[in-house]
């Protein structure tokens, strides 16, 4: 089959996500799939320009050998005006790709790109899926335009002929917004666990990093959201390094908390105990979580967090390690208690969390728990439902009938 995928973000650069694992091991089986993609980051790192130019990539994030074609239609990069250029851009492309690729499916998971090609796609007679990651209008960057942009992805959500969520708690919000039950369908994230094996030595990353043997390792890797509880945690830090000199945090990312936190650890004289990598290569991901003897979401319970269940969670269990959470419905809902992840009420409560965790001598327990929870959602069994639930929607949209 052939699948175009929108998104309002950037494939090449942000870390990969799950729609992302799922089209290259797709590509690999022999369909064909293109995205087109949004360059979240120019004004951080983007070329300086009035417009930019259309560009085309051929990507492989996380599976050697896929080269997924990615297309980046041109923005004017000036604030706000960057998203109303994509109005006319995005659209044009998105008509271009459908004319030419001739898409059997698009596939949308955001907010302005979604709108334009399942408006497109509708038009065009090609059944359309929303794949549902995130709460997306709370991660508009302008507050004042999140309330249209929750009208925009109500309005994706009742339009798509099949919502496909990765966990229990966003399909539940997808029907609060508006989807028919019956059009929707829970395909959790799934983990690659031959890449990310408890086997998996950290020494080079140990040993790049200053980190001994004798060290009690805290561990984040992710972007650096100002919500993400890790400036708290910092904090905390600093407060018992005189009576645990032994524990450090590994942070590895960026984000926009990135400054501030390193601005803690410098105003503190943490430079050895408090370690910023960051960004890092997919795949070198595990090396890191080698490193780790706890792992963390110390994230605030705000709207965006709530009803997701990040990546990196299956990530850390996948490697044996215990994961200490604070309480995300969307977290607790999927993992419950007792598989290895541990619970707190605020980011403040990590550090005492972790050093209960370490000095009871629960990491080993907790760890082995965290594993065979994740076991069982190996990326290829994720993909055969993936691509069996995408074969059934296509065949039923034949005969008149998404329902799911």
């Amino acid at each position: 089959m052939r699948i175009l995928i929108v998104q309002d973000t950037d494939w090449i650069r942000r870390n990969p996500i799950q729609h992302t694992h799922l089209a290259e091991r797709m590509v690999l089986r022999g369909h064909d799939i293109r995205v087109i993609d949004y360059e979240i980051l120019w004004k951080e790192e983007g070329e300086k320009e009035l417009l930019s130019q259309r560009q085309v990539f051929h990507a492989s994030r996380v599976m050697e050998g896929s080269n997924i074609e990615v297309i980046r239609p041109p923005i004017v990069k000036i604030p706000i005006l960057d998203y109303v250029s994509m109005l006319w851009t995005y659209q044009r492309e998105i008509i271009r790709q459908i004319n030419e690729f001739k898409p059997d499916i698009v596939l949308g998971n955001d907010i302005l790109t979604t709108r334009l090609a399942f408006r497109v796609a509708k038009k065009s007679g090609i059944p359309t899926i929303f794949y549902s990651i995130d709460i997306e209008h709370r991660l508009v960057p302008y507050r004042a335009l999140q309330p249209l942009g929750k009208l925009v992805e109500s309005g994706n959500i009742m339009s798509a002929d099949l919502v496909i969520s990765i966990n229990e708690g966003l399909r539940d919000y997808t029907i609060k917004m508006g989807a028919d039950p019956e059009k929707t369908h829970v395909i959790r994230a799934g983990i690659d666990t031959q890449l990310y094996d408890p086997s998996v030595s950290g020494d080079r990353v140990k040993e790049q990093y200053g980190i001994s043997d004798s060290d009690k390792v805290l561990f984040f890797m992710g972007w650096l959201y100002q919500f993400s509880g890790l400036k708290e945690l910092a904090l905390e830090l600093t407060k018992i390094q005189s009576l645990h000199p032994e524990i450090k945090l590994l942070i590895v990312g960026d984000g926009d908390a990135f400054d501030e936190i390193n601005s803690i650890r410098l105003e503190n004289h943490l430079e050895d105990k408090i370690i910023l990598t960051g960004r890092q290569p997919y795949e070198r991901l595990a090396e890191f979580i080698a490193c780790a003897d706890v792992c963390l979401l110390p994230a605030y319970n705000n709207e965006i967090m709530r009803d997701i269940v990040p990546i990196k969670l299956y990530e850390y269990m996948a490697m044996r390690k215990p994961v200490i959470s604070t309480k995300l419905p969307g977290v607790m809902k999927e993992f419950s208690e007792g598989n290895g992840v541990i619970y707190i009420e605020k980011p403040e409560d990590a550090l005492e969390k972790a050093l209960e965790i370490i000095y009871e001598g629960n990491i080993t327990k907790e760890g082995d728990r965290a594993r065979k929870f994740v076991e069982k959602l190996d990326w290829e069994h994720i993909t055969d439902e993936y691509e069996y639930t995408l074969n059934d929607m296509l065949e039923r949209y034949s005969y008149g009938d998404c329902n799911t």
